[in-house]
């Protein structure tokens, strides 16, 4: 049994366990109790007929509010098969199952009302974005490895090259002073190309935007925007000194985005193969890990306004 109690006096077993340390966990905590209740008499108001008040009934193992975010937070943090999550909270099978649907509802709800959500819809991206202290943004794809398909045709469809496997894949747009994902696109098969996705998307962005990309978004130029992506060496020749030294700003630059999945992919749940089946459901994780990434940044990240850094791009 891990016991909720004892793990939040350890600092370091609260990190491996939810990836969060106690006092982003404690600001969390009243945000998600709010977001819980809303549920709560959400679901009672569809269901008019039941007869009891909510809360009324058997009381669940998970007692506490505070049990039940870290319940679902060492979930997405450790990604453990459902039957050992249930051992270890004292569950049934189809309890921690029914948990951790309904609490990664909740979190999602939580993390929305603390204005740690990546922006999903692109026509509304730009107001979004006016409010970043700096317009100057990186666009890169992830990939997630998932089950194969039973499905020849979804085989298909899923199968990426550059994985050589079958993976679920997203647009992911963070900006280079905040390192936050202000824009998660929507998951698509491993398949499709990051262009490709970008280019049915067509993200606004604001006027006098600064993208930075790599080449796989090559001839991908959104309005509003200068654009600077590395010089490709050519045909038979060398990089110029002015190319290779141009390379190198850029990537001192793109490295940004690197850490920003790699911040996203703590939670193990979007970095091992993804096992769950409900429909849906790998995109609603990717979003909370993106909300989590964006909390951690804002809790953790030294002051990083305009003033207290070189400008990135004249």
């Amino acid at each position: 049994m891990i016991f909720y109690e004892t793990t939040i006096k350890n600092p370091s077993a609260m990190i491996s366990m939810t990836g969060l340390t106690k006092s982003e966990f404690d600001s969390l905590l009243p945000v998600f109790e709010k977001a819980e209740k809303d549920y709560v008499m959400e679901v009672h108001d569809k269901n008019k007929e039941r007869k009891r008040m909510p809360g009324g009934g058997r009381k669940p193992k998970l007692q506490s509010v505070g049990e039940r975010l870290f319940f679902i937070l060492f979930y997405l943090k450790t990604y453990p098969l459902q039957q050992v999550i249930a051992v270890c909270f004292g569950l049934s099978l189809s309890q921690s199952n029914y948990w951790i649907h309904r609490l990664s509802d909740i979190l999602k709800r939580a993390l929305g009302k603390g204005s740690y959500l990546s922006e999903r819809d692109p026509a509304t991206l730009e107001g979004a974005l006016k409010k970043c202290l700096e317009l100057s943004f990186i666009i890169d794809g992830t990939e997630r490895k998932i089950q194969r398909p039973k499905q020849q045709e979804k085989q298909k469809r899923y199968y990426s090259g550059k994985k050589k496997g079958h993976t679920v894949k997203n647009n992911i747009i963070a900006n280079v002073v905040s390192r936050k994902a202000v824009y998660l696109s929507g998951t698509y098969e491993g398949k499709k190309h990051d262009k490709k996705i970008a280019d049915e998307e067509n993200p606004i962005f604001p006027k006098g935007s600064i993208l930075f990309k790599d080449t796989g978004f090559q001839g991908y130029e959104p309005e509003n925007t200068t654009c600077y992506q590395p010089a490709k060496k050519p045909r038979g020749k060398n990089l110029s000194l002015e190319d290779r030294f141009f390379n190198k700003m850029i990537s001192g630059v793109r490295i940004i985005v690197e850490h920003v999945i790699s911040g996203i992919k703590r939670m193990r749940i979007v970095k091992d193969v993804f096992r769950n089946t409900k429909n849906g459901f790998s995109d609603l994780v990717m979003e909370i890990a993106c909300g989590l990434h964006n909390l951690r940044e804002t809790f953790r990240a030294p002051d990083r306004t305009p003033k207290a850094r070189q400008p990135v791009w004249n």
